[in-house]
């Protein structure tokens, strides 16, 4: 678990506190959005996604009221962007810029496809729409 964080807090230069947060926010969102299936392989394979989220305050895009999330989910939908839009804001209020944020994307889909295979990450991307260019 500490071996992601740092992997992440360093590629994105940031402090290993919103590395950790980020982390979460991006497991939570792979947890909801991606098929159950892929996410208890992903989960079983590496334990620290879980781990992450657990020791995180769960936000799960609730921060933005219930209305607004949902109009979100359904604006970014009709963009092709899905539930991206909303984690892309949650990233942001951690202070995040957009270049971090791919690259935050990016050291935790690495990480992922290490652990758990090309066709676990595959399957997840593939059923999240947009979320390939992110990774």
């Amino acid at each position: 678990m500490d071996n992601l964080i740092a992997r992440v807090a360093t590629a994105a230069d940031t402090t290993p506190e919103v590395a950790r947060k980020a982390v979460a926010l991006i497991g939570d969102f792979i947890q909801r959005e991606a098929p159950e299936e892929a996410v208890r392989d992903l989960f079983q394979k590496a334990p620290a996604f879980p781990a992450i989220i657990a020791s995180s305050t769960p936000t799960g895009g609730e921060g933005m009221g219930g209305g607004l999330k949902g109009l979100m989910g359904v604006a970014a939908g009709a963009m092709g962007g899905g539930g991206l839009m909303a984690l892309g804001a949650e990233l942001m209020g951690l202070g995040l810029g957009m270049e971090q944020i791919q690259t935050v994307g990016k050291e935790v889909f690495a990480y992922a496809r290490e652990v758990a295979g090309d066709q676990v990450v595959g399957e997840i991307s593939a059923s999240i729409p947009g979320l390939s260019q992110f990774i």
